[in-house]
């Protein structure tokens, strides 16, 4: 029976709809009214529900008088920006045959631009009858009362000067960060601005990001998400944001004024912008939030779900290459349309720099599986558009052949997991990983040296939104994810963490010693090996989650960024992270755009990069393959051919050596050219250098145990720009990023509740 909810039909007035046009999809403002345009191949009729302005009331509904190439379409010429609307679709109700058409259930548009309210759970919003158990059953409840509603805008912005940054792959640098927790507690914002756009925006936060010398901000999901109903029932959110279920629009939960989310995103993105920082988005176009077959009815799966979904053979039931109970069938075209779109529009009116596709094996899959030349990849591939912004796939999934690390093609970069799992080993102490490094330190050309890709395509990280932060990572042996109700059985075990002679926090000053080393390590081999570094937020001065590596659904403390407990020990970190994101600016030889080979170049009797033993000496097979090698020397060569054009360039040589070892080794530096010498640069030992020392050949440098080094090699004659690059990037890091002071009391963290966990994220 329906809602009072609803209007009876008698009660509504008639409204002057006219014909409109199939495109563009969504509800689109030319002035003078709104065309509204919906794909559903399968639908015998369309209702357009229009609303109050707060969502409220059912004012009025109008059937979409035309059907063209599977869109219906009309014409209004009163509505407006501002006017609140959904659909309600008709159709066969056949769930054996994949068709799950409801019309008591109103449906997000997929294309709308703004989310008016939040989803309230009920059986109303279900297709079937809940309290049945059986899914194919149809609910005759109305679902508006608890429903977010769609509301056109106006999308005129006036932009200004901006303009992007485009910065070049192989000077980027991304930090990962989420929209809320970056400032949920900074103490110099407002309240009304903490964990907004705006407050992401305000210039103590953006010269905090600029000074710390940062290219690429990506957000974790914006696109409008709701909270799952398992985590609202025990007093969780879903803080992450992977449960989209409308692409086009920003989730209001960030804006400071929720009826204006997309116009403060812009100006965010404007203010990032005029600081030079690109901004990059985590999206989600595997899944959506309408779950498997006994999941709820909020858009996709009654507007057409034989069309938008992956289904079994058995077309009751869905493919679920995610673990989320879902795929997106992005084979359809209208799908692939629709994701495409949506890029379109955040890259183009929201102005974004580029972005992180969650699960990207999923968008590469046709029926036969992962295919590099699949439909999506070659739209994006080809678009004008989409080709000339960052696209970073995360190269993994749940379904069979699911991981695809360096299989994407040409102009995709992908996160790298073999140079987390590597590093971290390494620094662990673990045997035999020496070669396996050497190679993920020259950009991983076992994975993605082929069809004339570059090292930037690997995006090298040792921590990520998903697991341990790098504070964390020296600090457990075992994951503590007690406030997630799972009694500890969620997240991931194979962390490769220590904890370096002490669970979780203590005051043991040769613990806190190591550990703040080994966070200087792994800081330093992620910003001086090649590729595209990402520094997840916080790992710069040392955020902890407690040992949580599962905090996806924990909105507190846990999460939230604890700018008034930095530390002199945390900003000591910023400031050495610092020096190190200028070196890596300052030297070229640290980012080339070819793989290191370490062939000799006859031409130019010189190697690209040369490996060294503690001795002096180049390695050899026996050294790489004894599992106790732990310590050896990285030595780049400045003048190896830098681009295709066979010349020497004339960039610095730098030499990086790094020992795993528990006790100190002797390193024999390598003979220098006659005239020159050894500055060294950095030492993870002494992270408070701020001035080159002088080294020559025959003076073995004693490196501490689990310490990295880099020394630059300087002419003593023509040098001065060397010189002036190396003080520049030590200078860099005597004065720490603008880290805030507390001037007020920042919001008390809410309660560590419990959380479940819904779908493994990461190989």
């Amino acid at each position: 029976m329906a809602s009072d909810f609803v209007a009876a039909p008698a009660q509504m007035r008639p409204s002057r709809v006219r014909e409109g046009l199939p495109f563009p999809l969504g509800a689109s403002w030319d002035g003078l009214g709104v065309n509204f345009a919906l794909f559903s191949a399968h639908a015998s009729k369309v209702e357009l529900c229009l609303f109050d302005d707060a969502g409220e009331r059912e004012l009025e509904r109008v059937e979409l008088p035309e059907f063209t190439d599977e869109v219906w379409h009309g014409y209004l010429p009163d509505a407006r920006p501002g006017t609140v609307y959904g659909y309600r679709v008709h159709g066969p109700h056949a769930p054996e045959a994949g068709h799950r058409f409801n019309p008591n259930k109103l449906l997000l548009d997929p294309y709308a631009r703004e989310v008016v309210g939040d989803l309230t759970w009920g059986p109303e919003i279900f297709g079937y009858v809940l309290e049945s158990g059986d899914d194919l059953t149809l609910d005759e409840r109305d679902s508006a009362a608890l429903m977010p509603k769609c509301r056109v805008i106006d999308p005129a912005f006036t932009w200004g000067r901006e303009r992007s940054p485009a910065v070049p792959w192989d000077r980027t640098i991304i930090y990962e960060t989420h929209v809320k927790g970056f400032t949920r507690c900074h103490p110099t914002l407002s309240e009304e601005m903490r964990g907004t756009y705006a407050g992401l925006a305000a210039p103590e936060v953006v010269e905090y990001l600029r000074t710390l010398g940062v290219t690429s901000v990506e957000l974790l999901p914006v696109h409008n998400f709701v909270n799952d109903q398992f985590l609202l029932e025990k007093g969780l959110t879903n803080y992450w944001g992977y449960n989209t279920i409308v692409f086009f629009a920003p989730t209001r939960r960030y804006a400071t004024n929720p009826g204006y989310a997309a116009r403060e995103f812009k100006q965010m993105v404007a203010r990032l912008h005029d600081a030079g920082l690109e901004v990059i988005l985590d999206v989600v176009y595997n899944h959506t939030a309408e779950g498997n077959e006994r999941g709820p009815m909020l858009s996709f799966k009654g507007i057409d779900n034989a069309s938008y979904y992956r289904l079994a053979p058995e077309r009751r039931y869905y493919i679920n290459d995610t673990g989320t109970g879902n795929t997106l069938n992005l084979s359809h075209p209208r799908v692939l349309q629709m994701v495409t779109d949506s890029l379109r529009y955040w890259a183009g009116e929201m102005r974004v720099d580029g972005f992180r596709f969650d699960l990207a094996t999923i968008l590469g899959r046709e029926d036969h599986g992962f295919d590099e030349g699949g439909g999506f990849l070659d739209s994006c591939r080809q678009d004008p558009m989409l080709s000339r912004v960052k696209l970073i796939a995360e190269p993994w999934d749940c379904g069979p052949g699911g991981y695809q690390v360096g299989g994407f093609p040409p102009g995709w970069a992908e996160w790298n997991d073999r140079f987390r799992d590597t590093v971290r080993a390494f620094w662990k102490g673990d045997g035999g990983k020496a070669a396996e490094l050497a190679t993920r330190l020259t950009a991983s050309s076992d994975l993605f040296d082929r069809r004339g890709r570059k090292p930037w395509a690997s995006v090298n990280f040792v921590t990520a939104h998903d697991g341990f932060t790098l504070n964390d990572l020296v600090s457990y042996n075992e994951k503590h994810n007690d406030a997630n109700g799972e009694e500890n059985r969620d997240g991931h075990e194979h962390n490769l963490s220590w904890n370096h002679g002490a669970e979780g926090p203590t005051g043991d000053p040769e613990i806190r010693e190591l550990r703040a080393r080994q966070k200087r390590n792994m800081l330093a081999t992620l910003l001086l090996a090649q590729g595209t570094p990402m520094i997840l937020a916080g790992d710069e001065f040392g955020r902890t989650q407690g040992g949580n590596n599962n905090a996806y659904c924990q909105d507190n403390a846990i999460n939230w960024v604890d700018w008034s407990g930095i530390d002199e020990e945390g900003r000591s970190l910023a400031a050495f992270t610092r020096k190190l994101v200028a070196l890596r600016q300052n030297f070229p030889v640290l980012r080339r755009g070819r793989f290191l080979t370490g062939a000799m170049n006859e031409a130019l009797a010189v190697k690209d990069v040369t490996w060294l033993k503690p001795s002096g000496e180049e390695m050899d097979n026996g050294h790489w393959d004894d599992p106790a090698t732990s310590c050896f020397g990285m030595l780049l060569d400045g003048r190896a051919q830098a681009t295709g054009i066979r010349r020497p360039a004339s960039d610095a040589t730098l030499l990086l050596v790094l020992n795993a070892q528990h006790e100190r080794v002797e390193f024999e530096l390598p003979e220098p050219p006659a005239g020159q010498h050894w500055l060294l640069m950095v030492d993870t030992h002494r992270p408070d250098m701020d001035e080159p020392e002088e080294f020559g050949f025959g003076h073995p440098y004693p490196v501490a145990a689990r310490t990295l080094l880099l020394f630059l090699l300087h002419p003593e004659r023509g040098g001065g720009a060397i010189l002036a690059a190396a003080r520049t990037a030590l200078l860099a890091g005597t004065t720490p990023p603008a880290i805030p002071k507390p001037e007020r009391t920042a919001p008390d963290p809410q309660p560590n509740v419990r959380s479940p966990r819904t779908r493994t994220r990461a190989r």
